[in-house]
């Protein structure tokens, strides 16, 4: 049976705010109805009809991820939601297969997408992605003393566009993520309850760093969902700020930034991790992989590389999931699957078909994508993952791609 998708029209919204709220993505309140108006108003959208009802909606944003030091173009899977009558119908799948095609014939070299559960969308090629560190911790403890402290200003629903902004220009490194839709702020401070944000402004007015989340009591915790800032300097100066708050709310949970270890600046941490043991706010290191990606385009993705030791050739045979799930599908791309060539030095490359003098990889595009973004090494991905190449080759796998810590820096 043809499935009925087409392009999300404004007369759809009633009905997919219905599915967000049969799946708790939103509940009845106005303020989280508005939000996600906001939101269907970036990015693309397509839905699922069933009897001529919106029943299933996947959503899309164009954005960059950085790869070491490149920018390379993203295509974010940032929703996929599905009502209560509609599973096993074949949508959700056919339309996260359709949104990869979409991004990938507009230019997109990766996908990434934060996901409700590991699994479902390795049938797409996805692999799992790197750690993130939520740290939940006293700032009265924070080694920032020696941080000279400034007045905040107070930020609101009004200043969205100029959050997005601030966002866009934030500092990122190896992974850092950005999206290019700004109504994706409006949306995301509109779903944050009891929102709490402040920040710092340059001599020109223009607003340069900020934290943002939620303080629901007067004690905390304060669970800060964005960290921004554009230099080394203001990350101190945002922690100088949670401390000077600290006779308020007693504790900060928050995604740890990637430019600093926060238990090497917290006071007595192991100390103070035992005397708030089992209680509401014990102070801890939580860790989890939310978040997935995987390569779309290979040839951009390879020529990222730079690698100055001695060049690694091998050959590669890619195997990738999604193809099936593209059959009649209206784009051009099919996947990644086939036998290249791969060189890995100062300039890399990926040729199609085989060097028969050169070791062979023979894996899954989740797994290969994990490689290439240095979240697992080959040595690793060999015990975990569909990955399986020579010994020697796999040691110099290790070494050609040792990147720094894949951080994407935001949910989405």
């Amino acid at each position: 049976m043809a499935l009925d998708i087409r392009a999300y029209r404004d007369e759809d919204f009633d009905a997919v705010a219905r599915i967000w709220r049969e799946v708790r993505w939103i509940d009845d309140e106005d303020r989280e109805k508005e939000g996600l108006r906001w939101y269907l108003g970036g990015g693309n959208a397509e839905v699922g009809l069933l009897d001529g009802e919106a029943e299933c909606m996947v959503h899309r944003t164009a954005g960059t991820i950085r790869y070491d030091r490149t920018a390379l173009p993203l295509s974010a899977v940032t929703g996929v939601t599905t009502s209560q009558i509609a599973r096993k119908q074949r949508l959700a799948s056919t339309m996260t297969a359709r949104a990869l095609q979409r991004g990938a014939d507009e230019g997109a070299a990766v996908s990434a997408l934060g996901m409700f559960e590991q699994g479902f969308y390795d049938r797409f090629g996805f692999g799992t992605g790197s750690y993130m560190h939520q740290v939940t911790f006293d700032p009265s403890k924070l080694h920032v003393g020696h941080v000279p402290y400034r007045r905040p200003v107070r930020l609101t629903l009004d200043d969205a566009a100029e959050m997005q902004t601030s966002l866009n220009a934030r500092l990122v490194s190896h992974g850092g993520i950005t999206l290019d839709a700004p109504n994706l702020m409006e949306a995301e401070l509109r779903w944050t309850e009891h929102l709490f944000a402040l920040g710092y402004r340059d001599e020109a007015g223009e607003l340069t760093h900020y934290f943002a989340g939620s303080l629901k009591d007067e004690n905390g915790p304060f669970v800060v969902n964005l960290f921004v800032y554009r230099t080394t300097d203001q990350l101190l100066e945002l922690l100088r700020l949670f401390r000077e708050l600290s006779d308020q709310y007693h504790w900060v949970k928050m995604a740890e930034p990637a430019h600093a270890q926060l238990q090497a600046m917290i006071e007595a941490p192991i100390r103070e991790r035992s005397r708030t043991r089992r209680t509401e706010a014990e102070n801890s290191i939580f860790t989890l992989a939310w978040w997935q990606l995987r390569v779309l385009d290979l040839a951009a993705c390879v020529s990222a590389r730079s690698w100055p030791g001695d060049p690694v050739v091998f050959n590669l045979e890619l195997s990738d999931p999604v193809t099936p799930f593209l059959e009649g599908a209206p784009g051009s791309w099919t996947g990644i699957s086939g036998d290249y060539t791969v060189t890995i030095g100062s300039t890399s490359t990926i040729n199609d078909g085989h060097d028969a003098g050169a070791p062979t990889v023979s894996c899954g595009v989740g797994a290969f994508s994990r490689l290439w973004f240095g979240i697992c090494p080959a040595s690793s991905l060999a015990v975990t993952d569909d990955f399986s190449a020579p010994a020697e080759l796999t040691e110099a796998l290790d070494d050609a791609l040792r990147l720094p810590p894949c951080v994407p820096g935001m949910y989405f």
